[in-house]
């Protein structure tokens, strides 16, 4: 290719050369959403989806609404109770360091422990729970606390050390703190000079006050907490779903475990035909009659009064197999009649196993008779 300038090739040494296999698709990629039985499997395994942030965030928000509705009542517990020890200093020095003096002591404050701290408690439970079960539902098992070998292995720690998903921990990580200490500043940075008029108050009142404020401020932490939790649990879902990806052998794969080997499943028809078709022939000689086509189509049939209200088809077949069982009922003397049209009637309509319908009791009927005259055979 010759240029405007004159020298041929100048275009060629500027062009870019791809590599087409780039953009071609790795066998081993991805690609295929999860079937049903991988996503029931990875859940056997324990492996499924949720969000710890949003738990954690909604945990912190009901026991700090608990706090900022039940802490008057603990303030009054424990103020009672630190009132009582002071009056009753006097008798409760005596005894203070015997055994039932001591074992009272831890009794009382175990109580007055349970007492303020139960509804918290509870209430935090009852959250985790909740909001387990509303991710996960119902899910018991043992495999994540499995032992496994790969969980002391240094080389594996060191990858999941440096892995993408501890950098998306860490960042996270980063996030919260950065949302506590803004939402700390900015509260306490509205509060300043507030905060500054608490030394004309008494202890009391500044004590309830900075609680309040430090109530308020976790309230508003928890908040912003639970919408970024509510984006972790997007997360979550988007890394859990890619996760559970399968490739295109992988899904051949599965379909060969469900629904079994397609080349072994063609044998075992081919061996229950094969197996079929013996047991037929061998019940061809006991047939009355075979009525043919005379070459493409040959159907047995056998009619046993005592048995059947109706003759039965015993064997049929179509070319090849036809040819056989003429064979056999040849050389086992038995009947063989052309009739085309009811040969092919009853090979396209009746089954083996099967009485003949009602429509050719006529048709049928006729040529037994006419075989049983020939044999001098009474059937009733």
């Amino acid at each position: 290719m010759e240029s405007r300038t004159g020298r041929p090739g100048s275009i060629e040494k500027y062009r870019l050369k791809v590599n087409l296999q780039l953009f071609a698709e790795d066998k081993d990629s991805k690609t295929e959403k999860a079937t049903p039985k991988k996503r029931q499997d990875a859940r056997k395994r324990g492996q499924v989806f949720q969000s710890r942030e949003i738990i954690s965030a909604l945990l912190l928000l009901f026991v700090f609404l608990c706090l900022k509705l039940v802490g008057n009542n603990i303030y009054k517990e424990i103020a009672v109770y630190t009132e009582k020890i002071m009056l009753d200093q006097t008798s409760m020095i005596d005894s203070m360091f015997t055994i039932d003096g001591v074992s009272l002591l831890f009794t009382n404050i175990l109580l007055v422990t349970v007492k303020m701290a139960g509804p918290i408690v509870l209430v935090a439970l009852i959250t985790g729970l909740v909001g387990s079960y509303a991710q996960v539902g119902f899910l018991f098992t043992l495999n994540a606390i499995s032992m496994k070998l790969s969980r002391i292995n240094p080389i594996e720690g060191f990858k999941r050390l440096f892995s993408f998903r501890s950098v998306i921990e860490l960042i996270k990580a980063l996030i919260k703190i950065i949302i506590i200490i803004y939402m700390v500043y900015e509260s306490f940075k509205n509060e300043f000079y507030n905060i500054m008029k608490l030394m004309y108050l008494n202890i009391e009142n500044s004590a309830g006050y900075i609680v309040n404020i430090c109530i308020s401020t976790a309230l508003k932490i928890c908040l912003m907490l639970i919408v970024f939790g509510i984006i972790d649990y997007l997360y979550q879902w988007w890394e859990y779903e890619r996760g559970l990806r399968m490739t295109k052998q992988e899904l051949k794969e599965e379909y060969k475990q469900v629904e079994g080997n397609p080349e072994t499943k063609s044998r075992i028809k081919q061996k229950q035909r094969q197996i079929s078709l013996r047991r037929m022939m061998h019940e061809v000689p006991t047939a009355d009659v075979v009525i043919t086509n005379p070459t493409h189509y040959a159907v047995a049939l056998k009619y046993d009064a005592k048995i059947n209200d109706a003759p039965v088809v015993i064997a049929k077949g179509q070319d090849y197999i036809a040819l056989k069982i003429k064979e056999i009922a040849k050389n086992s003397g038995v009947e063989i009649v052309e009739n085309k049209e009811l040969a092919r009637t009853l090979f396209n309509t009746v089954d083996i196993g099967q009485a003949i319908p009602p429509e050719l009791y006529q048709a049928v009927a006729e040529i037994l008779a006419f075989i049983y005259n020939l044999k001098g055979i009474v059937n009733t």
